[in-house]
């Protein structure tokens, strides 16, 4: 059966992924690989506000459990991912990587990625 550290590398393997880092709510890393220079634990540490504001907003939209959120900057994109309650996933991606593709095998094997964590 795969585990997170197979995740990770999967994905720091696909084209124009600069970082793929699995975290707990508490921001804390549980696994990361990063391209770049980047601290996976420094990044991961802000990924927990931004999940908790973005499951308020579905809670009073109406819209149920937050499942995914897709920022977009100059330099490219950040995908977070949540694989469990208590678990993320934060995807980097550089401005020419395959976004729709990324976020079309995180809905298609969400069930077996939850199964890692």
């Amino acid at each position: 059966m795969p585990t997170i550290r197979d995740l990770v590398s999967a994905l720091r393997r696909r084209d124009g992924v600069d970082a793929a880092v699995v975290l707990g709510r508490d921001g804390l890393l549980i696994d990361g690989s990063s391209a770049t220079p980047l601290d996976p634990e420094s990044v991961a540490a802000f990924v927990p506000p931004m999940a908790l504001a973005a499951a308020d907003l579905g809670l009073a939209a109406q819209r149920g459990d937050f499942g995914l959120l897709v920022l977009e900057y100059d330099a490219g994109s950040a995908v977070v991912s949540a694989l469990s309650h208590d678990v993320y996933l934060l995807v980097l991606l550089q401005p020419t990587a395959n976004l729709a593709g990324l976020l079309y095998d995180l809905r298609r094997y969400r069930t077996q990625l939850s199964a890692l964590v």
